[in-house]
């Protein structure tokens, strides 16, 4: 008699063989049998006709403060992420002194786009170490997670007001911070991040602290990864991408291989992407990343399955008219207010004649590379689409909001206006900034198959107002292994794996990640025919008001996490069985056992 009995399913496993079906007897929170004939169950699941996999592990997320007020994790739950691993790109909010607390804010609302309002609400700052951190959010939950130490918080804490002024550590703060680096990963940090990106500013628009970090600043916190038996370095770099000079280029990898070496061995991932401004950049990575492996550096490389852009709406944090002075007059108004004023015919003409102010600048989070854009909406617009119900992320020029103004004989900004307006002001307008360069997949083809490449960059919980890439998961099961059109198709086995236990041998996660006998029982039941993401919506759910988007799917029928079902038919059904995962614990549990 077991607790569960999944019966009938396809199994894809998460090992990349090819699919079978059998039955998984579930019993205390843990696989305990896969095949048939397996006895009696005090629950039975029919899975007959659908596929039954590993719960998903996303290994690059932002819930750092979110995971402290929210139960639910959302919208990661909805998308069969049954682990989550935050505290990427170096910005999160332990260790802290209290009076830093708005400093760690602001970094996190600039950087990762989520309301300093809501924020300050609903962090508890139960914490001032990253033990003490780690216990306070160690507290039921949906699903898994597991925690980066972030270099901002940590040279924040270390060096205080000096972390914020572009100076170098000195070789004391180095010391201290490789001492807390240890402590951290003792008491179950799954690794160390930190963030070198041209467009992460805090939101005074400062540079992130960890910006300028020295090599040797870097290379001494990393030390702290080769005494221990677990833990993994992250990066995100644009390698100076505004200066987009070989010079630049090189300075900034070799401080990445450094970083990397340090460690002694301990995995290391960096952020993969496509830019516009630099759009074969990508392709040197790949091949430093090849040529330091045959050094025996490990760098694995975080791939998104689609464009990374914005959403474009009038309820979304960016849209073409914010800096357009008869729009400032009513941005404070009621969404219903503001589509009313906007539909009157003098409005819009005195709106489109206007010249767009600048919205970055000093106090701002906003990157010059925002106003760089808008001043040439007549191009971008052909890399603009309209988001339906259920969302095309790989659309032709042919569907282009370019296109549309062309076909409609009106400039393109007058078509943005208009389309924003449809559906009483609800409409959203889709813009990869990355990965879409040649308005195709090709580039992503390439990184996705690359032998170093790891899925990740969804950034559930940050970029609220812009971004709902926690669909991710959903997305590459659906478009890349069913709905593809424009080029190739991968299998579902291999889908699968990606998102099961390539990620999860990564980061350290044994117990978890594979369908087999003894794995934590996290799987999904999914309807792959019915399988889809639905479009976006605007909720108003976070601390203080805040605002964000939402993203859920149809077709997933099932999530269990550690044997609890707590996703059925695309619903929550209360059950909170998901625990922080830390660090180096489940090696001597699993020893033990």
């Amino acid at each position: 008699m077991t607790d569960i009995l999944i019966k009938n399913g396809m199994i894809i496993d998460g090992t990349g063989r090819e699919a079978f079906v059998a039955d998984i007897a579930i019993q205390n929170g843990l696989i305990s049998a896969i095949g048939s004939a397996l006895g009696k169950a005090d629950e039975i699941i029919d899975a007959k006709g659908q596929i039954v996999t590993p719960g998903f592990v996303d290994l690059h997320t932002h819930y750092d403060g979110q995971v402290s007020w929210d139960e639910k994790l959302e919208p990661s739950v909805y998308h069969g992420v049954t682990t989550v691993v935050m505290g990427n790109c170096g910005v999160g909010f332990a260790p802290v002194h209290p009076e830093d607390h708005e400093k760690l804010i602001s970094l996190m609302e600039g950087v990762e786009e989520i309301p300093g309002a809501a924020l300050a609400e609903g962090l508890t700052w139960e914490w001032s170490s990253f033990p003490e951190y780690l216990d306070a959010i160690d507290t039921p939950h949906t699903i898994d997670f597991a925690a980066h130490l972030c270099h901002d918080p940590l040279r924040v804490y270390v060096m205080r007001d000096r972390a914020l002024f572009d100076q170098e550590a000195t070789e004391e703060d180095i010391s201290a911070m490789r001492l807390l680096t240890e402590e951290a990963l003792a008491a179950g940090a799954i690794g160390f991040s930190t963030g070198r990106s041209d467009v992460h500013r805090s939101s005074e628009g400062e540079w992130t602290p960890s910006s300028e970090a020295t090599e040797e600043e870097l290379a001494g916190i990393g030390a702290a990864l080769s005494s221990s038996t677990h833990g993994v370095l992250q990066a995100v770099n644009d390698f100076d991408l505004e200066r987009d000079d070989q010079t630049a280029f090189e300075r900034e990898w070799a401080l990445l291989e450094k970083f990397a070496q340090s460690s002694e061995g301990r995995p290391f991932s960096l952020s993969l992407m496509q830019r516009d401004f630099a759009p074969q950049q990508w392709q040197h990575i790949l091949e430093k990343a090849e040529k330091a492996k045959a050094k025996d550096i490990d760098i694995r490389l975080q791939v998104a399955p689609r464009g990374i852009g914005v959403t474009l709406g009038l309820n979304c944090t960016f849209h073409p008219f914010m800096g357009h002075p008869s729009y400032k007059k009513i941005h404070d108004k009621p969404l219903r207010d503001r589509v009313t004023l906007m539909k009157d015919p003098a409005f819009k003409v005195q709106l489109l004649s206007e010249t767009m102010e600048p919205l970055a600048g000093d106090g701002t989070p906003i990157p010059p590379l925002a106003d760089k854009l808008l001043q040439m909406i007549d191009f971008i617009s052909c890399k603009m689409f309209l988001l339906d119900e259920y969302p095309d992320y790989e659309q032709g020029p042919e569907n282009s909001v370019y296109k549309m103004a062309e076909r409609a004989g009106v400039p393109p900004l007058e078509m943005i206006y208009d389309l924003m307006l449809q559906d009483e002001g609800q409409a959203f307008i889709y813009f990869p900034i990355y990965n879409y360069t040649n308005m195709n997949y090709d580039a992503l083809e390439e990184m996705m198959a690359h032998p170093q490449s790891l899925m990740g960059l969804s950034d559930g919980g940050a970029h609220v107002g812009t971004v709902c890439d926690a669909s991710f998961p959903t997305y590459l099961l659906s478009h890349w292994t069913r709905d593809r059109t424009r080029g190739k198709k991968i299998s579902l086995e291999e889908a699968v794996k990606r998102l099961t236990s390539e990620s999860a041998d990564y980061i350290g996660f044994q117990d978890r990640g594979r369908l087999e006998v003894g794995k934590k029982a996290d799987i999904n039941i999914i309807d792959y025919d019915k399988l889809r993401i639905k479009r976006p919506t605007m909720v108003t759910d976070l601390p203080a008001g805040g605002k964000r988007l939402m993203q859920k799917a149809e077709g997933m029928t099932a999530t269990l996490v550690a044997g609890k079902v707590i996703l059925k038919d695309g619903c929550l059904t209360g059950e909170l069985p998901g625990r922080l995962v830390r660090g180096g614990q489940l090696k001597g549990k699993l020893a033990a056992e």
